[in-house]
């Protein structure tokens, strides 16, 4: 059973690679918006960075399968990936670095705090708005699974994401 999906996967592995892209960057969107919905946890600036590369990862994922198709313009479809391959590091950079954060490794950025935009047409409006606004650091981790954080669990789906993208660029057609 697996030998026939990996059999499939490689007879056209640039096709493969680009609708896998665009199922994973669907999928990790997904969760993020799940998390953040249906378990309340509220993104900081750096979680929402991290998911730009998975909004862009569908949009190019789509491009390089339907470039994938055409034997003129495959090239297109590498390029698509490759830029996928690129986002999908620098998200995973990104995830580091806040993980690092978190677990104390170095200082995270002092500007990072969440929250919507204050009314200050007067003093009760405004005391209102600091009473309701949820402020979300970016060097606190909401969550841990296995000792990971959002961040932490994100590098090591983004490391996945690249090494899916570049196998679908480098392997090689079957016959």
């Amino acid at each position: 059973m697996v030998g026939r999906i990996f059999a499939l996967l490689l007879k056209d592995p640039l096709t493969s690679g680009a609708a896998l892209v665009t199922l994973g960057s669907l999928t990790a969107i997904s969760m993020a918006w799940g998390f953040e919905i249906f378990g309340g946890f509220k993104p900081c600036p750096l979680c929402l960075l991290q998911r730009n590369p998975y909004y862009a990862g569908v949009a190019l994922g789509l491009l390089a399968l339907g470039f994938a198709q055409t034997e003129k313009l495959r090239w297109v479809a590498v390029l698509a990936m490759l830029a996928a391959a690129g986002g999908f590091l620098y998200g995973g950079g990104v995830g580091f670095y806040q993980a690092g954060a978190e677990w104390e490794l170095w200082l995270g950025p002092n500007d990072c705090a969440a929250g919507g935009s204050m009314e200050l047409g007067s003093a009760a409006n405004m005391l209102q708005s600091l009473a309701t606004t949820k402020v979300v650091s970016c060097s606190v981790a909401q969550f841990r699974l296995f000792g990971l954080s959002f961040a932490g669990l994100n590098v090591i789906y983004s490391t996945a994401m690249v090494f899916v993208t570049l196998c679908g660029v480098v392997l090689r057609r079957q016959k």
